[in-house]
């Protein structure tokens, strides 16, 4: 047993007591609204949900913009998010004024990307489903964002995510491990996806993890990864270089990853396919920057020793550096986003659509 196992036994072994107690409270609060004691509120009108059972890491943001990718085109639609880590409180919709510090990083990045998408924030889902439904009264279709666990609001449709490292199949409860609740919560979800795949994943392979799962009869398991499309300024306003992964090989460039998100090694991995030479410096998911951090990402960025170099970060991270006003402007024009988007596996991405288009249909015409 190498170490790491032996750590990760010992740290299990001492908090299952702890993980035990988890269990049981929010295994009776499931119990309660599944017998109707706790009310879940249901709306005439598509609602989807993404959500996920693990605590964070599994790429929520980058599914929810893909279902709105997928909507958008054909029916009025809004996404509703708590707006995790905001400074304002009850629902606010986002319009020209609003920053990650009011929305939230995650919604002000949607918001930037789908200009023809309302957003708005609310940690009381059902409050907000309420105002988005009497300031619009011509919507369509509502997505909820990281809404797995807020069964105050009953989805018409539920989405759950699982990463491909880390399967809650194969996970604890918190806190020896990271679910946020027992593993039979996974069967109020109507399509499973196992993100953050190989690109090459051998059907082989997708077996194996079905068997793992044991999806329900009714319940569809996909299988999905992560595509990077070309590089873009964080701040265009800077006049900065144009930057593409081809350049960076060409030039063997510097890069200096910063990230403040669950799990950077995907964004890593692809890097490296470019360049040999990555800096990283890594903070805490939806981390709030600080000017000692500007100093750090400085710091390291000017120890890089190469003749080219750039900044990358994820575009979480953008929302949050492009309302921040402490922000090197001798960096602005040297610093890029990532950005990121969803394949759905071994041609399987036209039935997961028609299966989101089914369901909006469907419920449409009830209304």
């Amino acid at each position: 047993m190498t170490l790491s196992c032996l750590n990760k036994t010992i740290k299990h072994t001492i908090l299952f007591p702890f993980a035990l107690l988890y269990g049981i409270v929010t295994g009776i609060r499931n119990w309660l609204f599944d017998q109707g004691i706790l009310p879940s509120t249901s709306f005439n009108i598509p609602t989807i949900s993404v959500g996920n059972l693990a605590v964070g890491g599994t790429g929520k943001t980058p599914h929810t913009e893909f279902l709105l990718s997928i909507l958008q085109t054909e029916w009025k639609t809004a996404v509703l998010s708590r707006g995790y880590k905001r400074k304002t409180k009850g629902f606010y919709l986002a319009d020209t004024k609003s920053t990650s510090q009011t929305i939230g990083d995650e919604p002000y990045q949607i918001y930037q990307k789908f200009p023809n998408v309302t957003v708005s924030v609310d940690e009381k889902r059902v409050h907000g489903v309420k105002k988005l439904l009497e300031l619009l009264p011509g919507l369509q279709a509502i997505v909820l964002d990281d809404a797995f666990q807020h069964r105050y609001i009953q989805p018409g449709l539920s989405i759950l995510l699982t990463d491909y490292s880390n399967l809650y199949s194969q996970d604890m409860l918190l806190p020896a491990g990271r679910l946020r609740e027992w593993k039979s919560g996974s069967t109020r979800a109507n399509i499973i996806v196992v993100t953050k795949c190989p690109v090459d994943m051998r059907p082989i392979d997708m077996r194996l993890f079905e068997t793992d799962l044991k999806p329900e009869t009714n319940q569809s398991l996909f299988f999905s990864c992560f595509k990077y499309d070309d590089l873009i300024p964080v701040f265009p306003d800077s006049i900065p270089d144009s930057w593409t992964y081809e350049k960076i090989k060409e030039t063997n460039a510097g890069i200096l990853l910063v990230a403040g998100i669950v799990s950077p090694k995907p964004i890593l991995e692809q890097l490296g396919r470019y360049s040999t030479k990555i800096s990283t410096l890594f903070f805490g998911d939806h981390h709030a920057f600080q000017s000692k951090d500007f100093i750090a990402i400085n710091k390291q960025f000017e120890a890089l020793t190469s003749a080219e170099k750039i900044i990358i970060v994820t575009e979480k991270d953008a929302a949050r550096l492009v309302s921040n006003s402490g922000f090197p402007e001798a960096l602005k024009a040297v610093t890029f986003a990532i950005p990121i988007r969803v394949k759905i596996l071994h041609d399987q991405e036209s039935l997961f659509i028609q299966k989101i288009k089914n369901y909006v249909v469907e419920n449409s015409r009830n209304r």
